[in-house]
């Protein structure tokens, strides 16, 4: 089964996928902001015959993510079924 955006390949043979038509994955590589200047220009030049791959810099400031601004604690709770209620009869040994 052909994935989506994409078409089986129905040359000779039959088998596989025609790669061609495939959707390529595109690469980033994440420079920090701190040692832009540094490396920017030389991954750039390093990836310049790279059409899947883009050099961009990290330039978000503090964490995304705090506990306090969350929305309150998580609970965490016991997904086993409880046990059914009542008495169940006595079973004779035989």
């Amino acid at each position: 089964m052909a994935r989506m955006g994409e078409t089986p390949y129905s040359g000779a043979g039959g088998t596989g996928r025609d790669i061609s038509r495939r959707k390529r994955q595109m690469i980033y590589c994440v420079i920090p902001e701190v040692l832009a200047d540094e490396l920017q220009d030389k991954l750039r030049d390093y990836y310049k015959d790279e059409p899947n791959v883009e050099v961009i810099i990290d330039r978000r400031r503090g964490e995304r993510r705090s506990g306090s601004e969350s929305g309150g604690k998580r609970q965490i709770r016991d997904r086993r079924r409880r046990r059914a209620s009542g008495s169940f009869p006595k079973i004779e040994a035989g």
